[in-house]
């Protein structure tokens, strides 16, 4: 289980370090010490657990939950806090616990078994409904932007990165192409080992003078290079003149 501790004092971490170290399960992938950290680890890292504090410099933990109800999939989260005044609006939104410091051993054990169940239902569920992410998630400097996937031009693999060129520009995301070809089958098909595009974006392929095929884009400013191994597979979706 993937774990991330978000908590502004560092003893506090420490203190969830020591007692994680007795689940065999537990594996911390990251720590944060405040909410824009906290987002940009859970974008990363995919957490199944997100153990959260809710009084925190800047973005507290409060909001942080509400932005995250925009990531797919969502951890489960879990307050750890020095005050139960918040409880109600804790478990408001969507909380599956609620932890006062000094957070003990027995009730964290507890927390985590709820996690397991909270994933499990949730693996369940996804499996169910085979729905992919909604939206991408870039890195914008010292923020994120969520990216719909409809409104995604085409990816563009580039070195460890993925270029999203979409309707309002371009961002990067750190995600394989491999990867996001196969959760957006239905949306996306390949032109080139380095690139995907996407299917209603597709106007026509258009061979140049060399003898090259290049795909033209209803939103796209120039021609993209079709590869010869792709270009079978394109032609039962527009019109090669």
């Amino acid at each position: 289980m993937k774990i991330i501790i978000a908590d502004d004092e560092p003893l506090a971490r420490e203190r969830l370090r020591h007692l994680l170290a007795e689940a065999a399960d537990a594996e911390i992938v990251a720590e944060a010490g405040d909410g824009r950290e906290v987002l940009r680890a859970c974008a990363e890292h995919e957490p199944d657990l997100l153990l959260l504090d809710i009084a925190m410099p800047g973005m507290d933990g409060l909001e942080v939950v509400r932005h995250l109800a925009a990531f797919e999939p969502r951890p489960a989260v879990v307050f750890c806090t020095a005050y139960d005044a918040h409880a109600l609006t804790a478990f408001e939104a969507q909380a599956i616990d609620y932890l006062v410091k000094p957070v003990r051993a027995e009730r964290l054990a507890a927390a985590l078994e709820r996690a397991r169940t909270f994933a499990a239902g949730r693996a369940h569920a996804s499996a169910a409904r085979g729905r992919a992410r909604s939206h991408l998630c870039a890195r914008l400097g010292g923020s994120l932007r969520l990216i719909p996937i409809e409104e995604v031009h085409y990816l563009q693999a580039e070195e460890k990165y993925v270029v999203v060129h979409h309707a309002r520009g371009q961002d990067l995301v750190e995600e394989s192409l491999k990867a996001l070809e196969e959760e957006f089958a239905d949306r996306f098909v390949r032109i080139h080992r380095n690139c995907l595009v996407a299917r209603h974006e597709l106007m026509e392929l258009r061979r140049d003078g060399d003898g090259h095929v290049r795909a033209v884009l209803r939103h796209g400013v120039h021609p993209l290079e079709v590869s010869r191994r792709c270009l079978p597979a394109l032609r039962n979706q527009v019109r090669l003149l």
